[in-house]
């Protein structure tokens, strides 16, 4: 592994003199490719003068240049819109993010609100529950002690029948023995 880190720094190195050097003169290949370029400019376009060599670079560099322009307010205009549209995006969803921050904040409310009545109606209901078993047992005793009174009432009554049948029979027999005194007296 250091063996390649090694060949790859030399190779850096190597490349990095070679293009901070001065540009040595051209090579007899160059030369050779340079005159052919010469002849096709030649025999195709003619001979051409140097006022339209010339013009042409200038067409060319003034056709580079507003290609270079059209680019840089395209780019300029690519990126105005993509920092308005952050911005808008941006904007836009802080005021969601307050209008769900309200949102939350009513629902908040309302759930303590809601919490409190249900507490209260529970306290309410076990009062009423409590009550209502204070209440039972209270029936529950009341409804013993009249049930205690009417087996009371009906030993009683009972007893009652049974003085009024002695009480007949005394009275007839109180009425048989006055008919026998009144016979023996006669």
């Amino acid at each position: 592994m250091s063996s390649l880190y090694t060949r790859s720094k030399e190779f850096t190195r190597n490349r990095k003199s070679q293009s901070d050097s001065p540009p040595a003169s051209p090579s007899p290949t160059a030369k050779t490719l340079r005159h052919e370029r010469l002849s096709r400019l030649e025999s195709g376009g003619g001979n051409p003068t140097t006022s339209d060599s010339y013009s042409d670079r200038a067409s060319a560099r003034a056709r580079r240049e507003a290609r270079e322009a059209r680019l840089a307010s395209l780019t300029s205009r690519v990126e105005e819109d993509s920092n308005r549209d952050y911005k808008k995006l941006y904007e836009s969803a802080l005021t969601e993010n307050q209008k769900l921050k309200t949102k939350l904040q009513e629902a908040q409310l309302e759930l303590a609100d809601i919490k409190s009545k249900l507490e209260k109606m529970a306290q309410q209901k076990q009062e009423k529950s409590s009550d209502r078993s204070s209440m039972l047992e209270m029936e529950k005793r009341e409804r013993r002690a009249l049930e205690r009174k009417m087996s009371e009432m009906e030993e009683e009554m009972k007893v009652l029948t049974e003085l009024k049948s002695d009480n007949q029979r005394l009275k007839d027999e109180n009425g048989a023995l006055i008919r026998v005194i009144s016979k023996l007296s006669k």
